[in-house]
C-alpha cells in the first residue's frame, strides 16, 4: 500500500484513500491548505461542500494550482456536496453550478447529498416554536433523479450520498438508475459503524470516513481519542503519531479518510501513513474502543431523532 493507493468505485473510478476535509476550515487559511496539500504534500483528493461557506477561497486555491500546471486537473479527485436547502429538482443543478463557479471547475469528480433532509430555501436552518426544524416535502427520490441527470450532463462523474442510513440506502436502491458511488459518514474507533459498513461493502458503495479523528476537545468524548491509551500505546510501538494510528486504522478497514487541517506540518504528517502497517492484534485491540459515540448529531439543528 502506497500514497498513490486508491479504491476502485463501482463506477471504475480511482479514489484516493486519503483526502483533505475541509469543513470548519477558515477562509483565510483553507486555501493555502489546499495549495499545499497538494503541491508539497502530495494529496490528491479535496473534500469540500457549499455549506462549509469556503468553496471560493478553496477555488481560488485550486485554480492557481491547476493553471500553473504543476498538478494536473485530472489526477485530482474533488468531492463536494448539495444542501438541504437545495433538495428541489430545479434547485439541485443550480447549487451545482454554483458550486463548480465557487471552486472555478468544469466538473466535480464526486456530488454528495450531504443529509437525506429537505429544507425550505434559505442561507440557514429554521425551527418552529418547539425547536423543531422546519423540513421541507421533497421526496429524496426527487433529489435523486436530479443529480442522476448531472451525470448525464457531465457535470459530475459520480454522485453519492453522505450520513445516509441502512434503511435510507435500501430505499435509494430501490429505484436509482445510477447507483451511490460512495456514503460518507462518521467513523473513528469510538463510532465504528462495523454493521453499516458491512452492508454498504455488500452493496458495492465505498465508504468516505469523516472525522476520522474524531473532534478534539468534545465534551461528551471525554479524553480526547488521538489521547486514548490504547492509541498512544500502538502509536509508540510503530514510532508513528496516534493521528497517523487512526487514520491507517481507517484505511485498513478500507474506508476512505479526510482529516481535516490548515496546519503544514499536520497536512504532511496525515498523509505519511503508507510506510507501517497495522498488525491483527493492534485492529483488534482498537476495534474495542468502540463506545457508540456519534459526535455529529443532527438533533441538535431541531430536534430530530435522525438516527433513532
Amino acid at each position: 500500500m502506497t500514497l498513490d493507493t486508491k479504491i476502485v468505485l463501482n463506477t471504475g473510478a480511482p479514489m484516493p484513500m486519503i483526502g483533505l476535509g475541509t469543513w470548519k476550515s477558515a477562509k483565510d487559511k483553507v486555501g493555502q491548505a489546499v495549495g499545499y496539500a497538494l503541491v508539497e504534500a502530495g494529496y490528491r483528493h479535496i473534500d469540500c461542500a457549499s455549506v462549509y461557506g469556503n468553496e471560493k477561497e478553496i477555488g481560488e486555491s485550486l485554480a492557481a494550482v491547476f493553471e500553473n500546471g504543476v498538478v494536473p486537473r485530472g489526477d485530482v479527485f474533488i468531492t463536494s456536496k448539495l444542501w438541504n436547502n437545495a433538495h428541489k429538482k430545479d434547485a439541485v443543478l443550480v447549487a451545482c453550478k454554483k458550486t463548480l463557479s465557487d471552486l472555478k471547475l468544469d466538473y466535480l469528480d464526486l456530488y454528495l447529498m450531504h443529509w437525506a433532509t429537505a429544507t425550505p430555501g434559505g442561507d440557514s436552518e429554521v425551527v418552529d416554536e418547539n425547536g423543531i426544524l422546519i423540513t421541507e416535502k421533497v421526496p429524496i427520490r426527487e433529489t435523486w433523479e436530479a443529480m442522476e441527470d448531472l451525470v448525464q450532463s457531465g457535470l459530475v462523474k459520480a454522485i453519492g450520498v453522505a450520513n445516509f442510513t441502512a434503511p435510507l440506502v435500501c430505499d435509494l436502491l430501490s429505484y436509482a438508475r445510477i447507483p451511490p458511488s460512495v456514503n460518507q459518514i462518521e467513523l473513528h474507533p469510538y463510532f465504528q459503524q462495523s454493521r453499516l459498513l458491512e452492508f454498504l461493502t455488500s452493496r458495492n458503495i465505498a465508504v468516505t470516513a469523516y472525522s476520522p479523528l474524531g473532534r478534539p476537545g468534545n465534551d461528551d468524548m471525554g479524553a480526547r481519542l488521538i489521547e486514548d491509551e490504547t492509541i498512544v500505546r500502538i502509536a509508540r510501538a510503530h514510532k508513528k503519531t496516534s493521528a497517523q494510528v487512526l487514520l491507517r486504522w481507517g484505511i485498513q478497514r478500507n474506508t476512505v479518510v479526510i482529516p481535516k487541517s490548515t496546519y503544514p506540518e499536520r497536512i504532511k504528517e496525515n498523509i505519511d501513513v503508507f510506510d507501517f502497517e497495522l498488525s491483527n492484534n493492534n485492529m483488534d485491540a482498537i476495534g474495542e474502543l468502540e463506545r457508540g459515540l456519534r459526535l455529529v448529531d443532527p438533533y441538535f439543528w431541531g430536534k430530530i431523532p435522525y438516527f433513532d
